[in-house]
């Protein structure tokens, strides 16, 4: 004897089946997308914070250049177009802190030539979680333990 065909109905056509079939495929492109975010992710600095320390390095580094060749420092650096290609988290000192690298447009003041530069900069989270210093490999004493010089960057607000 042969099995009695299933008397099942089909689905009623409508909107909600068909975005029931649509399911799997959004959540395919939703963890796709994931790696694609940028800079944010948890204990990651902010866009704000690595614009800030960015900044705070060409003026450092001006500001030695000045002094060795008696000039005066430039003013506040325009910086843009980041672009991170790399990060790692790493321990600064007693803190958490960040590697980061990539590419970012800068100008001075005044000066209409925007040039594009690499960069490595190391930040270093605040005690509270609360505040960012840039973090500056320095020689070592006694060439055992990496030291580091630090810069407050500005609290936000």
């Amino acid at each position: 004897m042969l099995p009695a065909p299933s008397t099942q109905a089909a689905p009623p056509p409508g909107r909600l089946w068909g975005w029931l079939g649509r399911i799997p495929a959004l959540l395919l492109i939703l963890l796709l997308l994931l790696p694609l975010s940028a800079c944010g992710g948890p204990g990651q600095p902010p866009r704000s914070v690595l614009l800030q320390a960015l900044a705070l390095q060409i003026q450092l580094t001006q500001g030695a250049i000045a002094q060795a060749l008696a000039l005066e420092a430039g003013g506040q650096p325009e910086v843009s177009r980041v672009r991170v290609a790399e990060q790692e988290a790493l321990t600064i000192g007693d803190a958490r802190g960040w590697r980061l690298a990539g590419q970012f447009d800068w100008r001075l003041p005044g000066d209409p030539i925007r040039v594009d530069s690499p960069f490595e900069l190391y930040l270093q989270r605040g005690a509270r979680g609360e505040s960012w210093r840039l973090a500056r490999p320095s020689p070592s004493t006694d060439g055992l333990q990496q030291e580091w010089i630090t810069d407050p960057l500005p609290l936000p607000g």
